[in-house]
């Protein structure tokens, strides 16, 4: 039984995906960093120069929330619908427009899927073109486009479609050098005419009587096979129907553009050509063969009616800046190798959905007392309790341990059972490599860290704000480390294919 996911669903799901952000009853994205220690085939697999590919699976979903750094909400602000980018190039073939792309029917370029086609681009001022019609396959030969007009014009051969222009700051926050923004002009949109039809493909033939003749468009448009629905113009020259006006590099111009055609037809036998546009005069274009006037349908609502959909919008882009330390809940003293969102996760120990606009995810415990300095990613024990984990920053000044405890055995469990054990109370604290010590007080008290934001110990000890294991991980990628700095803005784009 054959079957297909079609680019409807794919378009349908996207949509619901930006919904979800701002709808009523909308769900909570965070994007979090995480993976401060590296990765070894021992425990996580791959190494730093080859970072392992995460795994879909509930183990894996768990090891992201023991390693996580910190989250920052998503805001509906920082969701964008994309499109690959395509970017405008003289001397370069584009694919074309056409309603029925398929394996049997492929573009100029060979694809058999119309959004996987080369039928727009970018130009360099940030405006997207739409082609309409590609010469018959040929060279873009020209001045690179720059018309806002709602109807299609005729440059380097092709006809074009102005679609929309990308603001400077959504290019500069959404565009990559994989991916642009998409979005509807309003205007353009306005303009648009469903069912319209603004293209034809074309097969020349031979052995017609030249001339220049009028035939109705018949099919399911308004008015169809009349002067008031589509009409097309065709001249015939040395007996073969040639290139004329809009549909240069064609062969004919459509008259009437018409409005409501899903589907069209021209008939070019006897009886069914017209000597003039009001098609009042029946005329034969003789007993040539070969002439096929093929009805390129545009897409509902007419083009530039939507531009997200019309272009393959089915991607969308989480595009999140973080700026130094964000609230003092991601370290700059580190580095990070993984990447990911989750989603609708709860504030700790609670079932209460997060809300807050950045969370830390690591564990601190403050040490009154101490013999040096801990190095970060050190392994850190307590003998007393057998709670084993990694430093992941040490703030000299207040002396604050930040650390993490992962899955794996011996790296945050009992080295006797195997069993997870948190570091609690006034016992010391080891470091494994600087040979450092510290002791907690077990001080219940606030404190003011270095951008002035706040945090509360309770008997010495801090958990991280979002629920471990909460919520659900939609997305994880890992990377080979990126170093922070306390001076360092990271803008991170994600890509969402639906």
């Amino acid at each position: 039984m054959s079957a297909i996911i079609t680019e409807k669903f794919r378009q349908h799901n996207a949509d619901q995906f930006v919904e979800s952000f701002s709808e009523a009853a909308a769900s909570t994205y965070y994007l979090f960093l995480g993976k401060a220690t590296g990765f070894t085939s021992s425990t996580s697999g791959g190494t730093d120069s080859s970072p392992p590919t995460p795994a879909d699976s509930v183990k894996e979903e768990a090891f992201s929330w023991d390693s996580m750094l910190g989250a920052k909400l998503i805001s509906s602000t920082d969701i964008k619908y994309s499109i690959p980018r395509r970017d405008w190039v003289n001397s370069t073939i584009y694919d074309m427009y056409e309603h029925d792309i398929s394996a049997s029917n492929t573009s100029t370029s060979g694809s058999s899927n119309l959004y996987d086609s080369t039928f727009y681009f970018l130009t360099s001022d940030y405006r997207v073109y739409k082609v309409l019609d590609n010469n018959a396959g040929t060279v873009y030969s020209g001045s690179e486009p720059t018309s806002t007009s709602n109807s299609p014009f005729t440059l380097g051969g092709y006809i074009l479609k102005y679609m929309y222009t990308i603001s400077t700051s959504d290019f500069a926050k959404y565009g990559t050098s994989d991916f642009i923004p998409v979005t509807t002009d309003s205007t353009v949109s306005t303009n648009a005419v469903d069912g319209k039809i603004e293209a034809l493909v074309v097969t020349g033939g031979s052995g017609y009587t030249n001339g220049t003749y009028y035939a109705a468009v018949y099919g399911d448009g308004t008015s169809q096979g009349t002067s008031s629905g589509a009409v097309v113009r065709i001249t015939i020259s040395g007996g073969i129907i040639t290139s004329f006006g809009l549909s240069a590099g064609t062969d004919t111009t459509l008259n009437s553009a018409g409005t409501g055609y899903t589907f069209g037809y021209v008939n070019l036998g006897a009886g069914f050509t017209f000597s003039d546009a009001a098609l009042t005069s029946a005329s034969s274009i003789g007993s040539g063969s070969g002439g096929v006037i093929s009805i390129i349908t545009s897409p509902k609502g007419g083009h530039g009616f939507n531009a997200v959909t019309e272009l393959g919008g089915h991607y969308v882009m989480a595009a999140v800046t973080l700026t130094q330390a964000e609230g003092d809940d991601f370290t700059t003293a580190n580095d990070f190798r993984s990447v990911g969102l989750v989603v609708d996760p709860t504030n700790f120990g609670t079932t209460t959905v997060a809300t807050s606009t950045t969370a830390r995810q690591t564990y601190v415990v403050r040490l009154d007392t101490n013999s040096g300095v801990f190095d970060p990613d050190e392994v850190i024990t307590q003998a007393s309790t057998g709670a084993v984990g990694k430093v992941v920053e040490w703030d000299n000044t207040l002396s604050l341990l930040y650390y993490q405890q992962e899955s794996y055995k011996g790296f945050g469990t009992s080295a006797t059972t195997g069993g997870y054990v948190a570091f609690s109370g006034t016992n010391t604290i080891t470091g494994g490599t600087s040979g450092t010590t510290g002791t907690s007080s077990g001080t219940s008290e606030t404190l003011t860290l270095l951008n002035n934001n706040t945090i509360t110990l309770v008997s010495g000890y801090v958990t991280p704000e979002l629920a471990a294991d909460s919520g659900n991980i939609i997305y994880l990628e890992n990377r080979k480390p990126i170093q922070r700095a306390s001076d360092q803005t990271e803008d991170i784009k994600i890509i969402i294919e639906f």
